[in-house]
């Protein structure tokens, strides 16, 4: 694990580095939490009320919704950077090749326009998406998109195995039938 004086140092480049408008991300391990530059230091982000990302305390009652329910566990506000960072590693994360930004005021007026609006769902309105939305104006989550085909390359494999279990004794019963027969 890093010592926490090389991330500040680390951190601290990356806020030097950091243009009104940048997507910034806050590594925190098993996720990655987004939020918007804005300048004088501060992201505009969606953040829970228990941490400043809305998984700080993971729990799974408020991670996924039934038929994309909000849930009001989270809402867009505005924070220090170093209160973001908490103690994470931040990079400058522009990451869609495919979309041309908006321009930078526009991007910073798109985040500061939600502070206070209220809703989350993992899957279709997380961090990643407002930020997103915000440089793009397009939701998109690679985290997501990234889980979802996981989870069905995953159940894909699974149910292969479950066929090939199936059908193997079939095909073996079939043999053994056409053996007899003749």
């Amino acid at each position: 694990m890093q010592q926490t004086s090389d991330i500040t140092r680390h951190n601290a480049t990356v806020l030097n580095y950091l243009q009104e408008g940048d997507i910034v991300e806050f590594n925190r391990g098993l996720y990655s939490h987004y939020g918007v530059y804005v300048g004088n230091e501060e992201i505009v982000h969606l953040a829970g009320e228990d941490e400043y990302d809305g998984l700080g305390d993971v729990n799974t009652g408020h991670l996924f919704s039934i038929s994309g329910q909000r849930f009001n566990k989270a809402w867009v506000k505005k924070d220090s950077f170093w209160t973001v960072t908490s103690n994470s590693k931040a990079k400058i994360n522009n990451k869609d090749n495919k979309r041309k930004p908006l321009p930078r005021h526009q991007i910073v007026a798109n985040a500061l326009s939600k502070i206070g609006h209220v809703g989350y769902n993992l899957i279709y309105s997380n961090c990643e998406h407002f930020a997103n939305w915000c440089r793009y104006e397009v939701e998109k989550s690679e985290q997501v998109d990234n889980w979802l085909t996981g989870l069905a390359l995953g159940a894909a494999g699974v149910l292969t195995v479950i066929g090939a279990a199936f059908l193997m004794p079939q095909a073996e019963k079939k043999e053994e039938e056409e053996a007899r027969e003749q």
